[in-house]
């Protein structure tokens, strides 16, 4: 019985919007997949064709996330590792050891290690961050498409100087996490506003 190992990775730890999302994947030895790495050294096009190719050869994938209510009851941190649970959990093969990029693991029964800047290190790990990061800015340019004004393609929902204007300016969708600072920022302004009107 050979070794299955399942690398993790989340994208979506520092937005002020949107899911944290992270992904889990199984790697087939028979078939290497040239050119992984961190997703953020990729150009967008290189992880798109990456991110098809791990999804048609990888042994096991799996994608999972925490929405923006649970970032905000459980905070950022614990989301996450609840996110990285549900892709581990969401293979199709269970792994025997777990690698997660970082500097720590949920508490969970899996065989695991937390390895720093994991995701340049190790193939397994490079492979979920990229299959993550598609997953995330593809969401994010769903949000823009009915959200213009925003501006989520450029920032990704990243706060950016532009979109910390435009938040405080137009104010929190839902798809917001209430319990960040800037997002609480763009409330208690606007409140203000409405009381002094």
């Amino acid at each position: 019985m050979s070794q299955l190992i399942a690398g993790v990775d989340e994208v979506g730890r520092g937005p002020l919007v949107g899911d944290v999302v992270t992904a889990a994947v199984i790697l087939d030895p028979q078939h290497t997949i040239m050119g992984l790495a961190d997703s953020k050294k990729l150009s967008e096009k290189r992880r798109e064709i990456l991110s098809a190719e791990i999804k048609q050869y990888a042994l096991a994938w799996s994608i999972g996330r925490a929405s923006p209510q649970e970032i905000d009851e459980l905070n950022i941190l614990h989301a996450t590792m609840l996110a990285m649970t549900r892709a581990v959990q969401g293979l199709s093969v269970q792994p025997n050891h777990v690698m997660v990029d970082g500097n720590r693991c949920p508490q969970w029964d899996y065989s695991s290690e937390a390895i720093i800047k994991g995701d340049g290190l190790i193939a397994e790990i490079s492979a979920a961050s990229i299959i993550a990061k598609v997953t995330r800015d593809k969401e994010m340019l769903i949000l823009d498409q009915q959200y213009p004004e925003y501006g989520f393609a450029k920032h990704k929902g990243y706060p950016t100087a532009f979109h910390l204007a435009k938040l405080a300016e137009l104010g929190p969708l839902p798809q917001y996490r209430m319990s960040f600072k800037p997002v609480q920022q763009s409330l208690a302004m606007r409140d203000g506003q409405l009381a002094g009107s």
